[in-house]
């Protein structure tokens, strides 16, 4: 609720705080059954007493602008909206019927608390002080602009991008050639453009639990429904029309739990998913952050078309960037090329142009063995952390690499309780129901974003709640 309060005016606070709420209904950014924040969190985004709050709502009830719900919270009305406004616009039945599926309210508070001063637990992203701005500037600085390569690029995005990626893959045991490259915004992206330009409505997404596949709700918005396999399934039954789905994995650092499948592992999910002629889709945007040697990328074996690679520099460079890439068949990739342009007619050209150099750059080698070093130093801080504090009741494996550390508590204490509790005290949790729906055992515990006095601060605070709920 972005409200200026002008703490010198002659007007006061509640008058301010009135006139700035009937302003927003007015003018239609708060349409009829818009629901307002909480009278603490109005409060304290505003920085009042809770008091005035409840001064200003009540005088807009009595007004006939709000109403209250018992046990929901207080809603813009109805009844007098019509007859002040008749001709405005009922926004909120067009929201619930809109085609694309909210995210869960946990994610929802996670995406809205990620740009304020909290203490961030579970982010999926490089703190600022790991990111290589010094190296990024360095490149900027040899970069000469070509009005050919800062317009609008080509379909599948820049050539040299292209070719600078396929270079790249080559350590991944990955050879293709730049037609068969996607430029796209991130791994996020690449998903939504296989979601449409890939599978028909009531095709089925099949994954191993937990999987990030499950925080997200592209597919089942696109008509599509996710079928949840156990680690290591391969009594896979389906109709005629779930044939056209696909199979999602993360191989290498999942997220959230860490794992990374061995190669011969590899090749059997290959084969399996092969021999029923449904396509894999890796994603492998981890695989640079694993502390030891790793088996090849799935696609490296990848005879017959059947594996769409995915990759990024989100999370080994910066996410602002926005620069990822899709491998597969020429075909598919001039298929998801075609939906991307009805998009947004291509990724940044400076983007793109930086990445190109970027990966061509010795700095791109010299940052990773960096980056590595830094990340394997965070992760035995926080395990030794978890020693200290729940050594008793819970379990993890040692991180091989990547952001996270999958701590499974003993009782199923990771509830939304828990979750708002810290929140209240200014940590982020990422609960493992986000990534395996009815988990309430698991967190997603992050050490690449908080500072270690913020990770020390976090997880006492989180010791103290989890103690408070067991004694």
């Amino acid at each position: 609720m972005e409200i200026q309060l002008d703490r010198h005016s002659q007007t006061t606070l509640f008058e301010q705080i009135y006139t700035r709420m009937l302003d927003r209904m007015y003018q239609g950014e708060w349409p009829p059954g818009t629901k307002l924040p909480s009278q603490r969190k109005l409060a304290e985004q505003l920085g009042v007493n809770r008091s005035t709050i409840i001064d200003v709502l009540d005088e807009l009830k009595a007004e006939g602008w709000l109403e209250s719900k018992t046990g929901s919270g207080t809603y813009v009305a109805h009844n007098s909206w019509q007859t002040l406004f008749p001709r405005q616009y009922h926004w909120k039945e067009r929201i619930r019927a809109g085609i694309h599926q909210p995210n869960l309210q946990t994610i929802q508070l996670i995406n809205e608390y990620e740009t304020k001063e909290i203490i961030r637990l579970g982010t999926g992203e490089l703190s600022p002080s790991l990111l290589p701005t010094k190296q990024l500037e360095e490149v900027l600085q040899s970069i000469s602009l070509d009005p050919r390569t800062i317009g609008y690029s080509e379909p599948k995005g820049h050539k040299a991008l292209r070719h600078a990626v396929a270079v790249h893959l080559q350590k991944r045991g990955i050879q293709t050639s730049p037609d068969c490259i996607l430029i796209v915004s991130g791994a996020l992206q690449a998903l939504q453009l296989i979601s449409l330009g890939l599978l028909p409505q009531h095709s089925t997404i099949y994954y191993e639990a937990p999987s990030y596949i499950e925080s997200l709700h592209l597919f089942q918005s696109a008509g599509m429904r996710l079928s949840r396999l156990h680690s290591g399934s391969e009594n896979i039954t389906y109709s005629k029309s779930q044939k056209h789905g696909l199979f999602y994995t993360i191989p290498t650092l999942n997220n959230p739990s860490g794992t990374i499948l061995t190669e011969a592992e590899r090749h059997d999910l290959y084969q399996h998913w092969t021999n029923l002629q449904i396509p894999i889709v890796e994603d492998d945007v981890y695989n640079e952050l694993a502390f030891s040697a790793i088996p090849p990328a799935i696609k490296s074996v990848d005879t017959a078309g059947n594996v769409l690679y995915l990759g990024s520099l989100s999370k080994t460079v910066s996410p602002g960037l926005r620069i990822g890439w899709v491998v597969a068949p020429e075909p598919v990739v001039d298929r998801l090329a075609d939906i991307k342009m009805q998009f947004d007619y291509g990724a940044s050209g400076f983007s793109q142009l930086l990445a190109a150099t970027w990966l061509a750059s010795p700095h791109h080698e010299t940052h990773m063995q960096q980056l590595r070093e830094n990340l394997q130093q965070r992760a035995t801080f926080t395990e030794a952390l978890l020693v200290k504090h729940f050594h008793n009741i819970a379990v993890w494996q040692k991180p091989k690499g990547g952001f996270y550390i999958w701590l499974r508590f003993h009782q199923p204490l990771v509830t939304k309780a828990l979750f708002l509790k810290l929140l209240q005290k200014g940590v982020l949790l990422h609960p493992g129901y986000l990534y395996d729906r009815d988990n309430h055992h698991h967190l997603r515990l992050s050490f690449a974003y908080a500072s270690l006095p913020e990770l020390e601060k976090g997880i006492d605070l989180l010791a103290q709640a989890v103690k408070a709920m067991t004694t």
